[in-house]
Formats: C-alpha cells, structure tokens, sequence
C-alpha cells in the first residue's frame, strides 16, 4: 500500500489488487461501517457508450449510512443534495486505487457547525472502509 492521498476532497489509496477484490472489499468494509451501496455507476461503460471513448475501469459507489444521513437531513433538509457519500475503485498510470469522499470538507459548505461531528465520524468510517481494502490486499 502507497502512503494516502489525502485530499480536499477525498482521501484515496493505491492499492496492489484485482479491480474485483478492491471493489468486493471495498463494499464490505462499506457495510461492516453501516453504509449500504445504493448504485454504482461504472464511468468506463457509460462514457464508451454516450461518447464512444476508451476510460479505464472507474466505478462510483454512492453509499449512505441511514442513521447519519437521517441525524443529517433533520438539521438541514437540503442535504440532500451532497448525499450519497461517494467512494471510487479506479485504474490509473497502471495502478489500483481505491477512496472515498472527505464528508467534513464538502459539508463544511454547509456552513452549520452542528454537521461537523456527524461529518467527522462518517469520514472515520469512510476511512476504515478504504483502508480495509488496502489492508486486505496486502495479506
């Protein structure tokens, strides 16, 4: 495993891996943390269909934690708008790398501090899901 890409955005590891490992851990790690995957979108496939262009294989996983979205949405019900919590498996410059958005840095727009906490601990989830695949792969 390569040190983390911490982001302002995300928080993202490179992986030694199949797509399909990462992809299954990936989804466990998401649902030992109490998120469910509510779609997947594989940019690879849809951009080689709509434009006809060669991608390498990206998969968006739109996850969400009912208990943490609900506690959300009370406080602010345009939420919403930021929901699903989204994490990546990805092939890029011939690696493997998974991640996951960073909560407290996009609900930060928000602009309530009453999300900051709920944020933080749905990034400490996030982060276990995306550093199980990585320790999962290196076994």
């Amino acid at each position: 495993m390569q040190a983390p890409q911490d982001l302002d955005y995300g928080y993202v590891l490179s992986v030694d891996d199949s797509f399909e490992n990462a992809v299954e851990r990936l989804e466990a790690g998401l649902k030992s943390e109490g998120f469910g995957v509510l779609c997947k979108i594989d940019i690879q496939a849809k951009l080689n269909e709509k434009l006809g262009v060669e991608f390498p294989r990206y998969l968006i996983l739109g996850a969400c934690n009912p208990s943490l979205a609900h506690q959300a949405l009370q406080h602010d019900i345009d939420l919403g708008l930021l929901l699903p919590c989204n994490a990546v498996v990805y092939e890029g410059a011939g690696k493997l790398f998974v991640g996951a958005v960073d909560a407290a840095n996009m609900l930060a727009i928000v602009g309530n501090p009453v999300m900051e906490p709920m944020a933080r601990e749905v990034n400490r989830r996030l982060r276990r899901a995306v550093d199980g695949v990585a320790a999962g792969a290196a076994k």
